[in-house]
C-alpha cells in the first residue's frame, strides 16, 4: 500500500493551488441560511467541477432551501456505494463575506464565513474522489449527499427525510464535517429536537372578574417544573425550556402561553421515552379550564455508535496509523449533524473528517491550511481500503 500512498499525496501536492482556488471561491459564495441562491450557487460551482471529471449531478429542487446536490462516480463497480457527506449552507448573515473574506494568514490559518464549517470539507470530499480517479480506483462507485439547509436542522424542508431514501444500501459513509485539532473523529453525537407547549387559558381582568380566569402562565409554571425533571444527564436525557412566552399585562389573567424546549438524546430509545414523556406533560391538567397542545416542530435522530460504526471508525485508525498521518482517537459529541441520516438509514457513518480547527460558526472560526491536504489522503486512502 506504501506505492498507493504515494501516488495520492503526489496527486494532491500537484494540485494544492487548485484546491485552495476551489475553497477561496466556496467561501466567498455566501450561503446563509436565508440565502437559497447563494447555497444553490455553491451548488452551482461544484456541480461544474464535478462533473469536468466524470461525476453525474443532479439537484434535487427544494422550494424554501438550498437544493439537495446527489451525485456519483461510476466506476464501473456493481457493489454498494460509498457515501461522501456534507453541507453547502453557513450560518452567517449576508455580507459576512464581504467583511471576512476567504484569506490565509502568516501562522497558515484560513479565515472567512464556513472554511471549516464546511466548505473545506466539501473540497476534501472531491479531491479525494480526484485522487482515486488518478490512480484507478474502481472498487466501489463513490456517492456525494450535500445538504443545502443543514445548519438549520431542515426544518424547513424535507432534506432529512429525502437523503434518507437516497442514502440506504450504501456500504460506508464519510462525513466531513468540522474536524478538530485533537485528531478526534467523531463516532456518535446526539440527537436533537425543537417541542413547544401552547397553553390556552381564559383571560379576565384580574381585579374585576379573577374567579373567571384561568392562568395560562400559572399552568404553564407546573408544566415547566415537570418538564425540567426529565432531566437524567448521566443518562444523556436532556430537556431544556429555553423561551417562555404568555400574557399582555399584570392586570390581565394571560390567556395564552408558550414554552420552547430544547432536546437532546444519545439513543432512539431515550427520544421515544421523552417524547411520551412530554405527550403526558401536555396532557396533565393543574389548572382546570386550561388546555394544552404540543407540537413537535423539528427532531435529528441521534448518530448512534452501531457495531458499523465502531469497525468503519477502526479502518481510520488503522489506515491513518499504516499510511503516517498518524493517531486518531473516537470520541463523542452532543451536536447534531447528517451522519444521524446516514445511521438511521443503516450506513455505518464516521464524522468530522474534514479540515481541522476552532470556533466555526463565530467570527472566530478559521482552519488549519494544511489539514485540507493531509485530510484528502486520509479520506482517499481509508475510501480505497473499504
Amino acid at each position: 500500500m506504501e506505492q498507493f500512498y504515494e501516488q495520492i499525496r503526489n496527486y494532491i501536492d500537484a494540485h494544492r493551488q487548485e484546491m485552495l482556488d476551489l475553497w477561496r471561491d466556496l467561501v466567498n459564495t455566501e450561503s446563509g441560511p436565508a440565502q437559497k441562491e447563494g447555497v444553490d450557487a455553491v451548488n452551482a460551482l461544484l456541480r461544474k467541477e464535478m462533473e469536468a471529471c466524470g461525476i453525474s449531478v443532479q439537484s434535487i429542487p427544494m422550494e424554501k432551501v438550498g437544493d439537495i446536490l446527489v451525485a456519483q462516480w461510476d466506476n464501473g463497480s456493481q457493489l454498494p456505494p460509498i457515501l461522501l457527506i456534507g453541507h453547502m449552507d453557513t450560518v452567517f448573515k449576508p455580507g459576512a463575506a464581504t467583511e471576512n473574506p476567504f484569506r490565509i494568514d502568516a501562522e497558515g490559518k484560513v479565515h472567512g464565513p464556513g472554511c471549516l464549517d464546511m466548505k473545506g470539507g466539501v473540497v476534501i470530499a472531491l479531491y479525494a474522489v480526484k485522487a482515486l480517479q488518478s490512480v484507478g480506483y474502481d472498487k466501489h462507485p463513490v456517492m456525494f449527499v450535500l445538504a443545502g439547509d443543514e445548519e438549520t436542522l431542515h426544518q424547513n424542508s424535507n432534506a432529512q427525510e429525502v437523503m434518507g431514501q437516497v442514502m440506504k444500501g450504501a456500504c460506508a459513509a464519510f462525513n466531513f464535517e468540522t474536524g478538530y485539532p485533537d485528531e478526534g473523529i467523531v463516532v456518535g453525537r446526539k440527537g436533537g429536537s425543537i417541542v413547544v407547549f401552547d397553553i390556552e387559558g381564559v383571560a379576565a381582568h384580574s381585579g374585576i372578574a379573577p374567579e373567571k380566569g384561568r392562568s395560562a402562565i400559572a399552568e404553564a409554571a407546573h408544566k415547566i417544573l415537570a418538564i425540567q425533571a426529565l432531566n437524567d444527564i448521566p443518562r444523556g436525557k436532556l430537556i431544556n425550556c429555553g423561551l417562555v412566552s404568555g400574557g399582555i399585562g399584570e392586570n390581565t389573567i394571560p390567556g395564552a402561553c408558550s414554552i420552547r424546549c430544547g432536546l437532546r438524546f444519545p439513543t432512539v430509545a431515550i427520544k421515544e421515552e421523552l417524547m411520551a414523556d412530554c405527550r403526558a406533560i401536555a396532557d396533565t391538567v393543574s389548572i382546570e379550564g386550561t388546555k394544552t397542545t404540543m407540537r413537535v416542530e423539528m427532531v435529528m435522530d441521534p448518530m448512534e455508535r452501531t457495531e458499523g460504526v465502531q469497525k468503519l471508525y477502526e479502518l481510520v485508525e488503522e489506515t491513518a496509523r499504516d499510511m503516517g498521518y498518524g493517531e486518531v482517537h473516537p470520541f463523542e459529541v452532543g451536536g447534531v449533524s447528517d451522519s444521524s441520516v446516514a445511521v438511521v438509514a443503516g450506513v455505518p457513518t464516521v464524522c468530522a473528517m474534514g479540515v481541522k480547527g476552532e470556533f466555526n460558526h463565530t467570527e472566530r472560526e478559521y482552519a488549519q491550511m494544511e489539514s485540507l491536504f493531509t485530510r484528502t489522503a486520509l479520506a482517499a486512502a481509508c475510501i480505497a481500503r473499504i
